[in-house]
């Protein structure tokens, strides 16, 4: 269930406005997060992610990685790592 909420956070952060280059507070981060939501909701947030996936795969990775790595900053959690 953690993990679902955190999936819905990231993808709503990478739909929001904000950008990494503004070094975003928690507080924006926050309602960013809240905003997008309430604005389309957890498929419309999915449908934006796909959609840039779809048409700029590059910076969209760049984009999901800085969302989930600001969340966790944000939450005093770590990423986990992956053993290869």
């Amino acid at each position: 269930m953690i993990s679902m909420v955190q999936d819905l956070a990231a993808e709503a952060l990478f739909a929001s406005h904000v950008q990494p280059s503004e070094h975003p507070s928690p507080h924006t981060l926050e309602e960013a997060v809240s905003a997008m939501i309430v604005r389309h909701g957890s498929d419309g947030c999915a449908a934006v992610v796909a959609a840039e996936f779809g048409d700029h795969p590059d910076e969209a990775v760049r984009r999901m990685c800085w969302a989930r790595s600001a969340l966790l900053a944000m939450t005093g959690t770590r990423a986990p790592h992956l053993v290869s």
